[in-house]
């Protein structure tokens, strides 16, 4: 297990740092991130490396039997680097060429700054190969800076001529036709900025494209210098979340030995933990996509939850309760950010798990009960999380999505989030996927998934006929991989699949909703449905649309698909995945869970683990049978578990076929990387 976080010694004199490696051992850590912001500490001039303090502090952790997960500290380039090399700062849409001041602040197409990059590596890799303390590097930090500067405009058209081949290509997949915007010459093609008008939606969605590609090859580099001199030691960097993100994190799995994430929920209530489910099980669905193990939460906050007006302080029990319930979704650990909360700095507040009050803390006694359970729940880690359900999350729908001039504002990841939010509520444990193999699964959820390609259409279809369910949201396979309209009807790619064929959308005002027959409403945006084979499930019940189809299923071969054509209100939408997931032959962990209790189930074999974890404020009992690994106490047929509190149960032989629905057969062997 990692437990631990980003340890910034360098910050602090040798007599605090002492004191930090006597907590540490007193709160369990076992590992902790070294040097992620500390390049001018390492290498204060050109050249001129000073490398005595992250010895001592490499060598104090050794001592201590404190792993290191070692940093290359690239995200912040030095005051030298940047006066040395302004082309290197990187430029905003408007065209305004930033200064040095903050993080992040660098160009990736610039030479100066990659050969800079690859430098401080090599110097790491080559002096600390053979340190003892070394378990775990770690590229960078949390990529996502984007530049509009003029070498970015030269590494952007040696992309587009590798995509499109040719200006006639490029034309052809950017609609140039449109407002005159026809290309003659490769000079003329530069990123996007900020512009009179609306910007041409598929440049935009090429530079984001273009932009994940560019980080991937920044990334790439440091790593193959790492691996060159440390083939032992695995690679990683750390994925943060958000719509503002230019990566494709699924593309990226691929090229990391561990997928590790950053999440800080921004809901102080129990959005909280169904924004943190979503993320864990996204986290495995890349990990599992590129044939890997298991993940890693790199960061979270320990006591504090920020959301968009205030810094909201965590409830006593819950940084615990939340870093088991990542461990249950097949994370190796919980790491933090921060270990002490800094005294100056753009920071200064940032959650810790020494807070400026010190150790005499809440906080820091919670840090200690968490080093304290971790270490139990080891055995359980041999088991996989088995899941028959999966929600498909597409990032370049997402980027495509953001685009003005749609009829209304869709964002794709809290579609799939409002899906995913759904099945855990009614119990029922989901990958979230950003594509590769459906076969292991019964039923697929596609939330907005506007990008769609002639070869992923397929493959669903093909996946359907073959017995999977199928449930498709309004705003899929609408426009291919440029961005550009399918026509002949909505929903274009999946039109034949789906049965259906949308004549027109009727976006919903804000506020508003449209009754539908049976009880429930749509909200957000309607549509008009001609079936095309497929049955109607439930009518619009009032307005321009009464009497159309709102929801239809299709079936296809061995299988079925649903089409929801508009945003179906909470208790509507858990009704239809609940009965999409019977006909698919999939129940929830635990019979009869109480709301607020989630349930997940590792299992190895005949082995299983089940993880019981209680975000109500009221006690509730669970049934299950077996010996509760966080207390030793036997269980036999009911779990009683406290407001707030956690069960980790291994289960008895029999209890875990009886108590869950159904089981996937065991997924193949993972790739061992």
């Amino acid at each position: 297990m990692f437990y631990g976080g980003d340890y910034n010694p360098e910050q602090w004199p040798e007599r605090v740092q002492d004191e930090d490696m006597a907590l540490m051992r007193a709160a369990g850590i076992t590992a902790v991130t070294v040097g992620v912001f500390s390049w001018s500490w390492l290498e204060p001039a050109p050249g001129r490396y000073e490398f005595d303090w992250l010895d001592r502090v490499l060598d104090r952790l050794a001592a201590h039997r404190i792993a290191a997960v070692l940093a290359t500290p690239t995200a912040s380039p030095p005051p030298w680097f940047s006066l040395a090399h302004p082309e290197a700062l990187p430029v905003g849409a408007d065209g305004v060429r930033l200064s040095h001041g903050s993080r992040d602040t660098y160009c990736a197409s610039a030479p100066a700054y990659r050969a800079a990059a690859r430098s401080i590596a090599a110097v790491l890799a080559h002096r600390y190969a053979e340190h003892p303390a070394l378990a775990l590097w770690h590229v960078h930090n949390e990529y996502g800076t984007t530049c509009h500067c003029d070498i970015t405009a030269e590494a952007f058209r040696g992309w587009l001529r590798a995509r499109h081949g040719d200006l006639d290509g490029l034309n052809e997949a950017w609609t140039t036709a449109f407002w005159s915007q026809r290309y003659t010459d490769w000079a003329q093609v530069r990123p996007p900025r900020v512009t009179q008008y609306l910007p041409n939606p598929a440049q935009v969605l090429d530079f984001r494209r273009f932009t994940s590609d560019e980080l991937l090859d920044a990334y790439v580099e440091q790593r193959d210098v790492l691996r060159a001199a440390t083939p032992g030691i695995p690679v990683t960097t750390n994925f943060v979340l958000g719509d503002w993100v230019p990566v494709d994190h699924a593309r990226w799995s691929r090229e990391v030995d561990l997928v590790a994430v950053d999440h800080y929920p921004n809901d102080a209530g129990p959005a909280a933990e169904e924004q943190a489910a979503f993320a864990a099980d996204l986290a495995r669905g890349w990990a599992r996509s590129a044939g890997a193990a298991d993940w890693l939460l790199m960061e979270t906050a320990p006591n504090l939850i920020y959301t968009p007006d205030r810094m909201h302080t965590k409830e006593p029990g819950r940084m615990v309760r939340q870093s088991i319930a990542a461990v249950a979704r097949e994370s190796r650990g919980a790491m933090f950010f921060q270990w002490r909360a800094p005294c100056g700095g753009a920071e200064l507040f940032h959650s810790a798990l020494v807070p400026h009050a010190g150790p005499d803390n809440r906080v820091f006694r919670e840090a200690v009960e968490l080093g304290d359970r971790l270490p139990r729940l080891t055995e359980a880690a041999a088991g996989r999380v088995d899941a028959r359900v999966a929600v498909l999350f597409d990032e370049p729908s997402a980027w495509a999505l953001q685009a003005p001039g749609l009829p209304a504002q869709v964002n794709h990841r809290a579609e799939a989030e409002r899906a995913h939010r759904a099945l855990w509520r009614l119990g029922i444990t989901a990958d979230v996927l950003g594509g590769g193999d459906l076969s292991r699964y019964a039923m697929v959820v596609l939330p907005a998934h506007y990008l769609m390609s002639d070869e992923r259409a397929g493959r669903l279809r093909a996946w359907v006929v073959a017995g999977g369910r199928l449930v498709v949201t309004y705003l899929s396979g609408v426009a291919d991989e440029h961005a550009r309209i399918r026509t002949g009807g909505y929903p274009g790619a999946l039109r034949n699949l789906l049965g259906v064929r949308v004549e027109e959308f009727h976006p919903v005002p804000p506020g508003e909703t449209v009754p539908l027959s049976g009880g429930g409403t749509g909200a957000h945006w309607t549509e008009t449905v001609h079936p095309e084979g497929a049955d109607v499930v439930t009518r619009y019940a009032a307005g321009v649309l009464d009497g159309r189809p709102a929801v239809t299923r299709h079936a296809l071969g061995h299988g079925e698909s649903w089409y929801v054509s508009t945003r179906v209100d909470a208790g509507g939408l858990a009704t239809l995945l609940r009965t999409v997931a019977e006909a698919a032959g999939i129940g929830p962990v635990c019979a009869d869970l109480p709301p607020g209790v989630d349930a997940v189930r590792r299992r190895d074999g005949e082995r299983s683990w089940l993880f019981l974890l209680n975000h109500t404020p009221e006690a509730h009992a669970v049934r299950a049978a077996g010996v509760d690994l966080l207390t030793g106490d036997r269980a036999d047929g009911i779990v009683e578990l406290a407001a707030g509190g956690v069960a980790v149960i291994r289960e008895d032989p029999a209890s875990g076929r009886v108590v869950g629905a159904s089981h996937a057969e065991k997924p193949g062997k993972p790739s061992g990387r």
